[in-house]
């Protein structure tokens, strides 16, 4: 292994500091005199509009969380690959679920939640994101897998192309988590529509922030079933 001369930084690198710009406190204050409290209101119409424009995508649905966003799509990944769950179960309920390896933990959560289990694909060193050559690898050593779930690291998109190349080659589904990705671009695309599920977050310390987070169907579904979705 190459030794590497690694100096620590002089400064302190944050993730993503919030930044505040103004009108934020309007719309809160808005929400509050209209008694929009709840999970519904004209906000949250609005932010679900403007995210299924910008990237592309016939709806936008807001969750409560980038976690619940990831975790919904992962549950209808499961059900559509593997059928109705039993009571008490997880729609991935015994099945291996091929997972980025370098990312927040809330991508790979839902896995367990839904009873899979979580099979850590390396990352390569151009994007910092899922290796195809891993992925094909685990394909080797796992044919029976049929869901891939993928992040795009500190708003980096990876090797897209070649990644729904090889699930489309294994007769796999994608669950895309562009939550720090949102406004990033990939051959001219917005990211959060490559996956057959996707989903973005408006976290503190991701792109924008907002007390909405999305899920989606993604391009992948839109090719195989004239459906394009996108949920938050």
């Amino acid at each position: 292994m190459k030794d590497f001369d690694v100096k620590p930084f002089e400064k302190k690198v944050w993730l993503s500091s919030p930044t505040m710009h103004g009108e934020e406190i309007q719309y809160v204050t808005e929400a509050y005199e209209t008694n929009w409290m709840s999970t519904v209101g004209a906000n949250i119409n609005e932010v679900e509009k403007k995210v299924a424009e910008k990237v592309g995508c016939k709806y936008a649905v807001a969750l409560s969380a980038g976690t619940a966003a990831l975790h919904l799509a992962t549950r209808l990944a499961g059900e559509r690959l593997y059928g109705a769950h039993k009571p008490n179960e997880g729609s991935l309920q015994g099945h291996k679920v091929f997972c980025s390896d370098m990312t927040f933990d809330a991508t790979v959560n839902p896995v367990a939640y839904e009873g899979g289990e979580a099979v850590f694909i390396d990352t390569e060193c151009d994007t910092w994101n899922m290796d195809p050559v891993a992925l094909e690898k685990a394909f080797e050593i796992y044919p029976e897998v049929r869901l891939i779930v993928i992040a795009h690291l500190y708003g980096t998109p990876g090797k897209i192309d070649e990644i729904r190349s090889i699930a489309k080659k294994h007769n796999a589904l994608i669950v895309e988590d562009a939550a720090e990705s949102f406004g990033a671009t990939y051959k001219g695309k917005q990211t959060g529509i490559f996956g057959d599920y996707n989903a973005i977050s408006f976290n503190g310390n991701n792109i924008v922030l907002t007390e909405a987070n999305l899920i989606q169907r993604g391009q992948g579904a839109e090719l195989r079933h004239g459906c394009n979705e996108i949920a938050a």
